[in-house]
C-alpha cells in the first residue's frame, strides 16, 4: 500500500462502502489512496465496483458507509468548492444531440460559474485541438461517431486547468491512433502537475501511462501501490545458469541469501528473489566461485498479477 499523510493524496477513501437495496454490495470497505501528481490506473473487470466508486467520489452516489476526500476536502459536503478543480469523464459523455461540438462546449462553459467568459472562445478552441476535434467542431453532435463523442467528453473535462482528472474508460470507442493520443495527453497533463485517476479494462493502456495501480475485484480493493513496486512484491523470480559442477554451490548461495523456492532444472536454478537485490545475488555467486553463465530476473506482468488476485482474465487489447 502507498503510505503518507492524508494531505499527500489527491483522492483518499476510508472504508468506502456501497450496498444497494437489493442487498448487493457493489463496493466493500475500500481504502483508496491516489498520491498527488500520480497517474493512478484503476483496474478491474466489469462489475468490480470501479464506476460505483468513482460516482461516490464525485458525490453522484451516496455511500452506505465510509468517507471520501478529494483534494483534501471531504465529499460530498465540499463538492461545491472542490468539483470546479476536477475534470471528469464518467460513463460516457452526454451532450445535446442537435448542437455542434463547439456549441455544446460553449453551453457547458457558460454554466460554469468559475469560468471567465472573456477567455471562453480561446479555451474551447484549445480543448478541441487537444483532442483532435478542431475540424469537426461545427458538426452536429448526433453525427459524431462513438470515438468522436468520447473525444468531446475529454474536451469538456479540459475546458479549464484541473488539479485532478477522473477518467472512466477514456479510450472507449477510439481507434488505436486515438488511444495513443489519449495516452500522450495523460502524460502531458501529469507532467504539468495534474493528478489523473483513470479507470480502464485495457491492460496496455494502464501499463504504458500509470505510475500507480489499484486492482478491484468483486467490490474490494485487492491491491494498490506503485506499479514498479507491485511487480516486485514477492513474485519476482531469478534464474541462474551455471556448469554442472557448480549447481550445488549456487543453490547453497541462494539459500544462504534467503531466496525461497530454490530449485534446479539441469544447470539452471530458479528461485523467488524476495527482498534480495539482483546485484547482491550475482556478486555472491561470483564471490563463491560459481561459473555464472546466465543470470535473469523475471518480474510478473500486470496481467499475471491481475489473474493471481482475481482469478479472471483481462483484456490486453481491443
Amino acid at each position: 500500500m502507498t503510505g503518507g499523510s492524508p494531505t499527500s493524496f489527491a483522492v483518499r477513501t476510508a472504508g468506502l462502502t456501497k450496498r444497494f437495496r437489493s442487498g448487493q454490495v457493489a463496493v466493500d470497505g475500500i481504502d483508496l489512496e491516489v498520491p498527488q501528481g500520480a497517474v493512478y490506473g484503476f483496474l478491474g473487470p466489469n462489475g468490480s465496483g470501479k464506476t460505483t466508486t468513482i460516482r461516490m467520489l464525485l458525490g453522484l452516489v451516496r455511500p452506505t458507509s465510509g468517507r471520501a476526500w478529494l483534494l483534501e476536502q471531504s465529499m460530498p459536503g465540499a463538492g461545491g468548492a472542490v468539483l470546479p478543480r476536477v475534470g471528469v469523464l464518467v460513463e460516457g459523455p452526454a451532450f445535446h444531440p442537435y448542437l455542434s461540438g463547439s456549441a455544446n462546449l460553449r453551453r457547458l462553459d457558460s454554466s460554469d460559474a468559475t469560468a471567465d467568459p472573456r477567455t471562453s472562445r480561446a479555451r474551447i478552441g484549445e480543448a478541441l485541438e487537444r483532442v483532435g476535434l478542431t475540424a469537426a467542431a461545427g458538426k452536429s453532435y448526433r453525427q459524431y461517431s462513438l470515438g468522436m463523442k468520447q473525444r468531446l467528453g475529454l474536451a469538456a473535462a479540459l475546458l479549464q486547468p484541473r488539479e485532478l482528472l477522473v477518467l472512466d474508460e477514456p479510450t472507449n470507442g477510439l481507434d488505436p491512433q486515438g488511444t495513443r493520443e489519449v495516452r500522450h495527453l495523460i502524460r502531458e497533463l501529469s507532467d504539468a502537475g495534474t493528478t489523473v485517476l483513470v479507470s480502464s479494462h485495457l491492460l496496455s493502456e494502464i501499463e504504458q501511462v500509470c505510475s500507480h495501480i489499484g486492482i478491484m475485484g468483486r467490490g474490494r480493493l485487492l491491491m494498490q501501490g506503485e506499479r514498479a513496486a507491485l511487480a516486485d512484491d514477492g513474485a519476482t523470480r531469478v534464474s541462474v545458469t551455471t556448469t554442472p559442477g557448480d549447481v550445488a554451490t549456487a543453490a547453497a548461495v541462494l539459500n544462504a541469501l534467503g531466496l525461497a523456492e530454490v530449485a534446479a532444472d539441469g544447470v539452471t536454478l530458479h528461485a523467488l528473489l524476495g527482498a534480495a537485490a539482483p546485484g547482491t545475488v550475482s556478486a555472491a555467486l561470483v564471490h563463491a566461485g560459481v561459473d555464472l553463465i546466465g543470470f535473469e530476473v523475471r518480474r510478473p506482468s500486470l496481467e499475471q498479477l491481475f489473474v493471481q488476485l482475481t482469478g479472471e482474465g483481462f483484456d490486453v487489447a481491443r
